[in-house]
């Protein structure tokens, strides 16, 4: 493998060669918006962040960068993600369903290739186009840095072939973020590249978009688009020392209090009305654990905590970038999570103070958060990751553009429901660009309008979510939602919020009505109901058929 710093120099030739190629699958965009026009745009991703766990969002954690893009900008406060990392991000880059563009599961797991199709193929299809394609087709610079996972076995699937100028990150879903090793390394452009010792996941992300960045504005006048997708706060935990230490016995007094501060947070800001209720925890009562269990659980939120704080230091970073060479103004960011916090790694979590201080390299193993920590950390929502209910699909989202939010009082709210598809539709108003037309249309409806100071809804029509047999349903102010196969439950998210009444027994006619829709776009969209899919079910399924079958072979022989 080359070192990182070796392959830089080929990235204008990679560059010139794309936009060739890209001429021969766009037509021209169909456009009267000068370049000088058009403005940058950033969408950067985080990775199994809560809804509460930045400071403009209820946060104790310190993230006065993002607080000041918030405080310049909008926050959105019903922005909606799909529940899981890979289908987020197949939304997210296609302006299209997740079981559109073949993930409606996960993608393949690194060790073996599906041989399935349909929507839960695992890995990005070719019947869609994504923001790098489409905006390159406008006349963008394509840049990209951080984590993938949109297919890792098919390099037709890998983001040089998607579209993207250069790329420099993790093509997995998972990695180390101070030594990656273990078939999750990273790339630049197609090539493997090897780390060293100074590598950090998050600074060095965006230490190579600072760099993509100024190539770009050094080439020519054409705008850029930047995908910054951060690993963290995904597991392993792997934060700082001295990130670590700050947030040390901080959450000594348990989720109960982190979230009642949050909650009380929250509403001192104006997210939510003073008479919120928080869903209920379901963690176990704080006080029946031992203090040993007790400090190690302050130690792994403190993990938690100090990678997100690491997130905001880079944010402010980019920023200060941005300024330097006078890019900030006309620039659109997008700042979201792609699901709720994450719950994986048990009811308690997994870690230690010493697993911080002393990481394991070269391997996801590490420190995971759990699912009392994950609770709280969605404040004031219920469930969290995999799940479609407000705590798993509803993300923070912040918008700031100085130059196109000039006429508008910024630091407030954008308070109509949105979600993933909306920001292709985005894109395509703001760049002049076009989807192409032999591809199933953009499904997202365009958010300029809220962003530059409108109240109409941003949505007429219904939208639609699955995952794993958790689905949901927004219709104005009506959510429909269901557990995998648990009865489905309706809400008035205008007056509940937190999902706390059931109005599916005295609403029958609406659940009914709304069930019947959802399951109309389900059927359009290939979605496996009412059985719940499970992709690693499926292959361990498939594998021990195959077992089964050799067995039977070598007795038949």
């Amino acid at each position: 493998m080359r070192n990182v710093n070796q392959l830089f120099a080929n990235g204008m030739n990679v560059f010139f060669a794309a936009i060739l190629l890209a001429g021969a699958f766009f037509a021209l965009p169909q456009s009267t918006v000068t370049a000088a026009e058009k403005p940058n745009i950033i969408v950067v991703l985080v990775d199994d962040m809560g809804f509460s766990d930045i400071g403009c969002y209820g946060s104790e954690i310190e993230t006065p960068h993002l607080d000041k893009l918030a405080a310049d900008g909008l926050r959105f406060t019903q922005f909606y993600n799909s529940g899981r990392c890979c289908p987020t991000r197949a939304s997210l880059m296609t302006g299209l369903q997740p079981h559109q563009v073949g993930i409606g599961h996960m993608t393949e797991p690194p060790e073996q290739s599906l041989g399935f199709e349909g929507p839960y193929q695992g890995y990005l299809n070719d019947r869609c186009a994504t923001l790098a394609e489409v905006l390159r087709s406008g006349g963008y610079h394509t840049l990209m840095t951080g984590k993938w996972h949109l297919g890792l076995q098919r390099r037709e699937c890998w983001p040089m072939q998607r579209g993207f100028d250069r790329f420099y990150g993790g093509l997995s879903g998972a990695f180390n973020y101070f030594k990656p090793g273990g078939g999750r390394g990273m790339s630049l452009g197609n090539d493997p590249v090897d780390t060293d010792d100074e590598f950090y996941a998050t600074d060095k992300f965006t230490d190579v978009a600072c760099g993509f960045i100024s190539d770009a504005c050094d080439t020519d006048d054409r705008p850029f688009f930047l995908y910054l997708a951060y690993n963290a706060p995904h597991w392993p935990l792997n934060a700082k020392v001295k990130d670590f230490e700050k947030y040390r016995g901080k959450y000594s007094a348990g989720w109960d209090a982190l979230m009642k501060n949050r909650l009380a947070k929250q509403v001192n800001l104006g997210l939510f009305p003073p008479d919120t209720l928080a869903a209920p925890h379901e963690g176990p009562a704080w006080d029946g654990l031992t203090d040993e269990k007790r400090d190690e659980l302050d130690a792994i939120m403190a993990a938690y905590a100090g990678c997100i704080d690491s997130i905001d230091q880079n944010i402010g970073k980019l920023c200060d970038h941005l300024k330097s060479i006078g890019q900030y103004d006309n620039t659109l960011i997008l700042f979201l999570s792609d699901n709720g916090a994450c719950q994986e790694g048990g009811i308690l979590g997994q870690g230690s103070e010493q697993m911080v201080k002393d990481p394991p390299l070269e391997t996801v193993a590490g420190v995971r958060l759990g699912q009392a920590w994950a609770n709280a950390c969605n404040t004031p929502f219920r469930l969290y990751k995999h799940f479609v209910h407000e705590g798993g699909a509803c993300t923070p989202m912040i918008a700031s553009w100085p130059d196109g939010m000039k006429q508008i009082k910024r630091g407030g709210f954008v308070r109509q429901p949105a979600y993933l598809p909306d920001v292709m539709a985005t894109c395509l108003e703001l760049s002049g660009s076009s989807y192409p037309s032999d591809l199933p249309s953009c499904v997202g409806e365009s958010m300029v309008g809220a962003i530059t100071g409108s109240s109409e809804a941003i949505h007429v029509e219904p939208i639609y979510w699955e995952h794993e047999g958790n689905a949901a349903m927004r219709w104005d102010n009506w959510k429909l939602v269901r557990e995998y196969k648990k009865p489905w439950e309706l809400y008035d998210i205008a007056n509940d919020r937190t999902e706390l009444r059931d109005l599916s027994s005295v609403q029958q006619a609406k659940r009914l009505e709304m069930v019947k829709m959802w399951e109309s776009w389900a059927i359009e969209n290939q979605v496996a109901f009412p059985e719940r899919f499970n992709m690693y079910e499926f292959l361990r399924k498939k594998r021990n058929a195959e077992q089964q079958n050799k067995k039977q072979l070598k007795k038949r022989e």
